[in-house]
């Protein structure tokens, strides 16, 4: 039996601790460097309003597909909708 402290057990706990505390600090979601140039800020900002406008559209037909009657699966939902009534049945 090893009598008294080992010297890797002390290392050891001070590395866990700030593996811990660096894990618990880490940030969600992509990883980029920003753009410094003036015509890529223009860009990434004119990106960043699109894809805000395309998500508004999109929530807004679910909303309008979904306020039209009865729960369906989305596919189905509009022109099929009537044709599959009974296919869902199981």
């Amino acid at each position: 039996m090893v009598q008294g402290k080992t010297k890797g057990l002390a290392a050891k706990a001070s590395s866990s601790h700030h593996a811990r505390r660096a894990a618990a600090n880490t940030k969600k979601g992509q990883r980029h460097i920003a753009p410094k140039k003036p015509v890529l800020l223009k860009q990434a900002a004119m990106k960043r309003d699109l894809t805000a406008k395309i998500n508004k559209s999109i929530e807004s037909q679910m909303v309008q597909a979904a306020s039209s009657g009865k729960l369906t699966i989305m596919k189905n939902a509009g022109t099929d909708a009537s044709s599959s009534k009974g296919k869902g049945k199981a």
